[in-house]
């Protein structure tokens, strides 16, 4: 989890707690939104928190929903979610999450959001690793 938390920092750098506060917890609510309609198959919804790149590399909800199936199980299917620290600056976040997939083995995972020009937040990548892994 240092890992994932020290390659965030780098990625967007240091923060002023404020006023990220909020936004972090904007980014929480996406990632948990888009989470469940994973748990719920419902690919529109969880397409609709991807942000124009993903789109663009995936043009339509249903390929986006078995990209997830096939290369991101612990995301899609898992018996825990728990945020861990956020941080943002720059209209984009990282924001780490500790999963337990559905066979019960951890994982970590680093969600990049970025701020798009109607002011909202949208998911911009997602990276895993599992734990006991090295990078």
């Amino acid at each position: 989890m240092r890992t994932l938390v020290l390659l965030a920092m780098l990625l967007i750098g240091l923060v002023v707690p404020a006023r990220a506060d909020g936004d972090v917890a904007a980014a929480q609510a996406i990632i948990r939104s888009q989470e469940q309609a994973f748990a719920r198959d419902d690919a529109a919804t969880a397409y609709s928190y991807a942000a124009p790149a993903i789109h663009a590399t995936f043009p339509d909800a249903d390929l986006f929903l078995s990209m997830v199936r096939r290369g991101y199980a612990p995301v899609y299917r898992h018996k825990s979610f728990e945020f861990g620290e956020g941080r943002a600056a720059d209209g984009k976040i990282a924001q780490t999450v500790r999963i337990i997939d559905a066979d019960g083995n951890p994982w970590d995972a680093l969600y990049t959001l970025e701020q798009q020009p109607d002011g909202s937040w949208k998911i911009t990548g997602c990276m895993l690793k599992a734990v006991g892994q090295s990078a």
